[in-house]
């Protein structure tokens, strides 16, 4: 599907795309990572012994008088799995600068959350393995596998709200990191202090070069190799150094100067095609977008779809057979993995978040105690981390029935957690509706309000729901959202709002389009004028705009005067500068309720979000002590 067709502009995919790409790729990898740890059983089963002499096998890199031998399968769990955790590092740097965690307070529950869903299921493990060799294995109980908790999430689709999936990511970024910790001190051995203090200079050395703004990408590899190198000759799990320099790279939206300048190097091109210019071209567009996005496009792909698969393929593998599930049915190991995950995570979890929000209720989460247990529930899935952790930790038959405990909880994950959804449909729909979503303050993206006396809106005055868009009525996308828009005010208690960025430096029309507007406002004729300059995009030279006006049946001599004196000039200003305050910089972005609508802006997507905010309202009004009506029309189904 083209991006005309699919409602998407290229902005709005490097900007939306951060949180829903990354959703998307983790939720189809789940898809990979199962098929990948279904053929490693097959594969073990029908020959154990060809399994173990593949991954056994030893490679081995030498430089002068140095080198660095490993098994196929620790390149694979601490070579290529430093690309995964260095996505993870990504995605909590992103959360941190522009998603969730960007108001330092809410960082409190998702490290509460974080913390105790992975201090339960460690407890319970430790009480059925306490005094047994397999206690040291504590680790293998401790960290949800993403791929796998988002893509349950992903199967119960429009069951449960679009904030918990963001909810489910901030808490499984702070068990990321917490887990990667705890290998590398709990589980590293034979700790040499020369490469470790080495390893220590690079990285700050990495730090001032951020500091200073060089954005090598190639730099940072060479650094990141050695520091990599360094950690394993010092005894330290050397994934580490994927989540500290994903950590090191900011997040942002694109800024005005940056587009601008992308769009003055892209006309030097034009006019004069040069290699030169072409390469600074290139150079202009990719400096517009954040480093964190950019690193995020580049490696999502081959972490989801080729190395968390092919790490499941080397580590998953256990021969199945009567005698190896015997002893995985009566494994202390076993037992307590499964027992961990599928009780102790959504335990911990759910604790955690009753406790923040009744020692603080401005931190209680942004989703309703029902979806704190379903997210719970699909945070019980193991894999990843506790599979690297076991093979650390654990040798032999422990280790096979350390696999086929990890392998259970995974399974049972979805279960759980649609046995919570489905068991939600036995609430009233009022109930449910208020467990679902919950009474948190909503994060406030829109820097300058609604002003009804101010701003054109169309719909009811005093509707539930506002849905904002900052337009440019030259941009072709902006016309065919128009589509969308009037699908989403048709559903009902919705207005809008439409207010005016003009990206002068693309659409050289689009200022004296936005001016015609506003002479026709003057005549009280905005959105008559509004929908035809939609319509007639191709038609925005100023003989049209006042045939347009001379259709629409406007004094013609009075629009005439408007434009001239540029009279529309100070409020279209004003909105851009709004526009400005919020972090927008292209068209066309849009508000609902005054949080910011990410991703595509077809009718699916822009229903999807008023549905929720017009559910949201509703939950608002309840804890206000007013009734709930037609509950069927917002609750998720």
């Amino acid at each position: 599907m083209s991006e005309t067709e699919s409602g998407r502009t290229a902005w709005s995919r490097n900007l939306g795309a951060p949180l829903r790409a990354f959703l998307r790729a983790e939720t189809a990898s789940a898809a990979c990572l199962v098929a990948a740890a279904v053929g490693a059983l097959v594969w073990a089963t029908a020959d154990a012994g060809s399994y173990e002499r593949v991954w056994t096998t030893v490679l081995s890199i030498r430089l002068g008088g140095h080198g660095l031998a490993l098994t196929l399968r620790d390149w694979v769990n601490g070579g290529l799995m430093s690309f995964f955790f260095f996505v993870v590092g990504l995605e909590a740097r992103r959360e941190i600068d522009v998603g969730e965690l960007r108001e330092r307070r809410r960082l409190v529950l998702p490290v509460a959350a974080g913390g105790l869903g992975m201090l339960a299921p460690i407890g319970i493990f430790l009480a059925v393995n306490g005094g047994h060799p397999t206690a040291h294995a504590w680790g293998t109980a401790m960290s949800t596998d993403t791929a796998i908790a988002l893509g349950v999430l992903a199967v119960l689709g429009r069951r449960v709200p679009d904030r918990l999936r963001a909810f489910v990511v901030t808490i499984l970024v702070v068990d990321d990191l917490v887990a990667l910790l705890v290998i590398v001190f709990a589980y590293s051995n034979h700790v040499a202090a020369r490469p470790l203090a080495l390893a220590g200079g690079l990285f700050a050395a990495a730090l001032v070069l951020v500091r200073l703004g060089v954005r090598g990408g190639l730099v940072y590899l060479v650094l990141g190799t050695v520091i990599w190198v360094c950690l394993h000759e010092g005894g330290v799990e050397p994934v580490v150094v994927g989540i500290a320099f994903g950590l090191l790279t900011y997040a942002g939206p694109s800024g005005w100067g940056d587009l601008e300048r992308a769009t003055d190097l892209f006309r030097l091109f034009r006019e004069q095609p040069t290699p030169e210019l072409a390469r600074a071209a290139r150079s202009g567009v990719a400096s517009a977008v954040s480093p964190n996005d950019r690193l995020q496009e580049l490696f999502l792909p081959w972490t989801s779809y080729a190395i968390v698969p092919l790490f499941a393929l080397a580590n998953a593998g256990v021969p199945l057979g009567a005698s190896s599930l015997d002893r995985a049915v009566h494994s202390r190991v076993a037992i307590g993995i499964v027992v961990a995950y599928v009780v102790g995570k959504p335990l911990g979890i759910g604790l955690a978040t009753a406790l923040v929000a009744r020692i603080a209720p401005r931190l209680r989460p942004p989703i309703g105690w029902l979806s704190v247990a379903a997210g719970g529930a699909a945070a019980a899935a193991a894999f990843t981390v506790s599979l690297l952790v076991a093979s650390l930790a654990l040798h032999g038959r422990d280790l096979q029935s350390a696999t086929l405990g990890i392998l259970a909880a995974a399974a049972l994950a979805p279960l759980s957690a649609w046995a919570v959804v489905r068991g939600a449909t036995l609430l009233p729909a009022d109930l449910r509706l208020r467990a679902v979503l919950g009474q948190a303050e909503s994060i406030v993206d829109l820097a300058v309000p609604v002003d009804l006396a101010r701003d054109h809106v169309r719909g009811a005055e005093d509707a539930a729901v506002t849905l904002l868009e900052y337009g440019d009525f030259e941009c072709p996308y902006c016309g065919r959202a128009e589509d969308a828009i009037e699908s989403v005010l048709g559903t009902g208690d919705v207005r809008y709002v439409w207010r005016h960025l003009p990206l002068t430096d693309v659409h050289p029309r689009a200022q004296l389009a936005a001016e015609a507007s506003e002479a026709a406002a003057a005549q009280g004729r905005f959105w008559e004028m509004h929908d035809v300059l939609l319509d007639h995009q191709d038609e925005l030279a100023p003989p049209d705009l006042v045939r347009h006006a001379r259709e629409l049946g406007l004094d013609v001599d009075r629009f005439v005067d408007d434009l001239r004196r540029h009279a529309g000039g100070k409020r279209i200003a004003d909105d851009v500068e709004s526009a400005e305050q919020s972090g927008v910089a292209g068209t066309p972005t849009f508000f609902v309720n005054g949080r910011r609508h990410w991703g595509a802006y077809d009718v699916a997507g822009l229903t999807r979000s008023v549905r929720e905010a017009r559910a949201r309202a509703r939950v608002a009004a309840t804890g206000d002590g007013v009734a709930l009506r037609r509950p069927s029309a917002a609750a998720p189904r």
